[in-house]
């Protein structure tokens, strides 16, 4: 008894491993998958109290609170919705049991601590993260400057509207190629599913 006490403690229990592709179907977050869309699990690390599951559309934690408890509360977090930023790996010291991966999604900030013997697999989706964030970054630039330029192009159309034309009829027209052009251009810069991106990196 002592020793479970003295683990929880010293967060010892709650130092995850990296689940084989093999075994994702004995862990609760495979339940929650949505696998009738299209949704496949990529890399899942479990712990006793927690699980963090990443598919190709979104981040599955299975939030434990503690490796006593067996009560359990599910949060998704859409890649489409919510972006990653500040992704690190710690690697362990000498004397570490455990490495860390990193990040924040969205508004919510991870730490995960992982043994050290997974490092390899660790690196792989720090790399996956890392390009994730890039492309997510990269599309918002290209979004935006969209964005800038249907700006000036609806400006100068409305510049030079015609006089045998209603200015009622005219602003309609150009909000409505506007409003379908930008929909377009979200939808073109907008990923859902990063499954490309995790099979590039992720050696299983």
């Amino acid at each position: 008894m002592f020793k479970k006490v003295a683990s929880d403690v010293l967060g010892l229990s709650d130092v995850g491993s990296v689940i084989k592709p093999v075994d994702y179907d004995k862990v609760d977050a495979d339940d929650y998958v949505l696998h009738e869309d299209g949704e496949e699990i990529y890399f899942l690390i479990k712990s006793k109290a927690d699980e963090y599951c990443f598919t190709n559309l979104a981040l599955i934690h299975v939030d434990g609170k503690s490796a006593s408890s067996s009560k359990r509360t599910l949060r998704r977090y859409e890649y489409s919705h919510n972006k990653f930023t500040n992704v690190a790996l710690e690697t362990a010291g000498t004397v570490d049991l455990d490495v860390e991966i990193k990040f924040q999604l969205g508004n919510e900030v991870f730490s995960i601590d992982v043994h050290k013997k997974f490092i390899e697999e660790l690196k792989d989706l720090y790399k996956s993260l890392i390009r994730i964030a890039e492309l997510t970054r990269e599309n918002e630039t290209y979004y935006d400057f969209s964005r800038k330029s249907l700006d000036l192009a609806s400006s100068t159309l409305t510049s030079m509207r015609h006089s045998n034309t209603s200015l009622h009829e005219e602003f309609k027209q150009i909000n409505e190629i506007a409003f379908n052009w930008l929909e377009e251009s979200k939808k073109h810069y907008t990923i859902k599913d990063f499954g490309d991106v995790f099979k590039r990196y992720i050696n299983n």
